[in-house]
């Protein structure tokens, strides 16, 4: 059987020869930048008409294939290794909530002992016996203020026991049970406290409002009451101790049920409406250290000494004064007693007036309200002085022999 090539040779032949003749133009022609074709050889910018063919054929399926490799590669990452992120996806979000839980928890522990910690230093400063207490639950009546508290009868809790904080006051135990208390805030209409003014000291009666504001009542209307002035337990009441934070003014207004008197509206010391921990006051005995109690017995005894020492001197001068002789006459009445003498003392009589009166001799000034002879003296020449002394001598002579009599002859 004949072959192809020896029966087509020479359209083969043919077919090689133009191929290579036209590789052989591809060689040598290029294509310049303006997309004409060129013989030039020096044009060195032209591009050979072979690399614009190789090109051609090349490119199609090399992008062919990027386009499949990157196509492979966004489905994989985006479909296939993304199979699991829901998954992941729901996990890290109970992670995250977890994790603000516990911040959450966290914070609140915190916040809870930046409250104990300044209420544990109130009561290590405080000289009354107090018991710490945590709020527990509240009435839930908009218009009763009272709230629970976990410690009751068993724990030393009595009747009209104070409650306060490290801020101010905050109510008194109402009602007391085995293993908690009821504790009526001071912001309650049927509360009260005996408060006074820092500033003005005026006194008053502490109570709640309707909406449950703090409000000073029974004050007389006076212009010194101000903002921002504080306010304090009076200590009358026999419940709260004196000097106790309650408030500060916030504003005044008349009283509408009395004339003349005034309602002081308070901002109150304490955040009655975030209780959390508080203070019952269970004995108003002073508490005091082991330091302090030393001091305390130290100073007593130096007061004792000292009062020791007092009594003696009285001793000591009572029996010296036993000694003494006394202005008080044993025979004579009260009245007349001469310790008791209101008489007027005598006047005293003028000195008597020298017979040659000289420069040297005192001279007493005229009546008239002229001038002394030192003053003339002062004034004139020193040889008038004696003049003025002698005629003063003879004027004090004349008048004293006026009022005591006649003058005795020399």
């Amino acid at each position: 059987m004949e072959s192809i090539f020896s029966r087509y040779r020479n359209l083969v032949v043919l077919l090689a020869v133009l191929v290579a003749q036209m590789i052989g133009l591809a060689m040598q022609v290029r294509r310049n930048s303006a997309g004409r074709n060129t013989l030039d050889p020096q044009d060195q910018s032209g591009v050979r008409l072979i690399r614009l063919w190789a090109n051609a054929v090349v490119s199609p399926p090399e992008k062919a294939i990027h386009y499949t490799r990157d196509g492979a590669v966004w489905l994989w990452e985006n479909y296939f290794y993304l199979r699991d992120v829901k998954k992941q996806n729901e996990e890290l979000l109970q992670t995250v909530g977890r994790l603000r839980l516990e911040q959450a928890e966290l914070l609140e522990d915190a916040r809870q002992g930046q409250r104990l910690q300044a209420l544990l230093g109130f009561q290590e400063r405080y000289i009354y016996k107090t018991l710490a207490a945590q709020v527990y639950g509240s009435s839930g009546s908009v218009g009763s203020h009272v709230f629970y508290i976990d410690k009751g009868s068993d724990d030393g809790l009595k009747r009209d026991m104070a409650v306060v904080t490290a801020d101010g006051i905050v109510g008194k135990v109402r009602d007391v049970f085995p293993h908690s208390a009821q504790v009526l805030g001071v912001n309650d209409q049927t509360s009260g406290a005996g408060v006074i003014l820092e500033a003005t000291r005026e006194r008053g009666i502490l109570r709640g409002d309707a909406s449950g504001q703090l409000e000073v009542v029974g004050i007389l209307a006076d212009e010194r009451i101000k903002p921002g002035e504080k306010v304090l337990t009076a200590g009358g009441d026999m419940i709260f101790p004196r000097g106790l934070p309650v408030g500060e003014v916030r504003k005044v207004v008349p009283d509408p049920e009395r004339d003349g008197f005034i309602d002081v509206m308070l901002k109150p010391a304490a955040h009655l409406d975030q209780l959390d921990e508080v203070l019952v006051i269970t004995s108003m005995e002073p508490r005091f250290s082991d330091q302090e109690k030393q001091d305390i017995a130290t100073s007593e005894k130096v007061d004792g000494a000292e009062a020791a020492a007092i009594e003696a001197q009285r001793k000591a001068a009572a029996i010296t004064a036993e000694r003494l002789p006394t202005l008080v006459e044993p025979n004579v009445p009260p009245d007349q007693q001469p310790i008791n003498d209101s008489t007027p003392p005598m006047p005293m009589t003028a000195p008597p007036q020298p017979l040659h009166p000289d420069q040297f001799s005192p001279v007493t000034a005229e009546s008239d309200g002229t001038d002394q002879p030192g003053d003339a003296g002062a004034d004139q020449p020193a040889a008038a002085a004696p003049k003025a002394n002698r005629s003063g001598a003879v004027s004090g002579q004349q008048k004293s022999g006026q009022q005591t009599g006649p003058r005795r002859q020399p």
